[in-house]
């Protein structure tokens, strides 16, 4: 249980090192050799890397790896086209945003995508709870409950690509590549906060059961 623990520490500390501290680093000490577009550019790399070890270790990508490297894409993009500093600096909040929006049609078509996510997670890790959670799908309440968390995180998302737009022009570039993350990182741990006491609140209501 010690190691676990111990594992699990050491992760977060390397998490954090490669999305916030090694970002700024890169950035700070290449501006002055290769300009500020390209700084912002190397300072991609960290984000680039961690996401490939962490592809390497569970051989799938999350949500976050998505975004950044999503992001990162559309930074390559940018760049390709004669795009701003700050526009560059926009990449992983334009790609929230576009999940986010995708999170709320998705709810709107009936096809909420929070079930589509969780059944996909539960059929890799247990055929028996993949079962058990297949057997609600046709039942109002649960239906309900998974149409509300998918809207409430869509909206979510919308409103951190805006909050973070907002801090791309009113910070510079080096604070923002420390700021920025921690904007995103604590999004996404209050809506995870709110979608486990939402989702126990629906169960003692009696919500998943029709």
């Amino acid at each position: 249980m010690k190691g676990i623990v111990t594992r699990k520490r050491v992760m977060m500390a390397l998490e954090i090192l490669f999305n916030f501290l090694l970002p700024w680093t890169v950035y700070h000490f290449s501006k002055p050799h290769i300009g500020e577009i390209h700084a912002i550019m190397a300072s991609a790399a960290p984000p680039i890397v961690w996401s490939l070890v962490e592809f390497a270790r569970h051989r799938r990508v999350d949500a976050i790896s998505v975004m950044v490297l999503g992001g990162i894409a559309l930074s390559l993009a940018g760049f390709a086209l004669g795009g701003s500093p700050k526009l560059l600096l926009m990449r992983e909040s334009l790609v929230t945003g576009l999940i986010g929006f995708i999170f709320i049609v998705s709810a709107l078509i009936r096809r909420p995508l929070i079930y589509v996510l969780a059944s996909a997670s539960l059929k890799r890790q247990s055929a028996e709870d993949s079962a058990e959670f297949e057997s609600y799908r046709h039942q109002p309440g649960f239906r309900r409950v998974m149409t509300v968390m998918t809207i409430v995180w869509g909206i979510g998302l919308v409103v951190e690509t805006a909050v973070r737009s907002v801090l791309v022009f009113s910070l510079p570039v080096g604070r923002f590549l420390i700021v920025g993350p921690i904007v995103g990182y604590v999004t996404i741990g209050l809506l995870m906060l709110w979608t486990f006491l939402y989702g126990r609140s629906a169960e003692k209501a009696g919500l998943l059961e029709g």
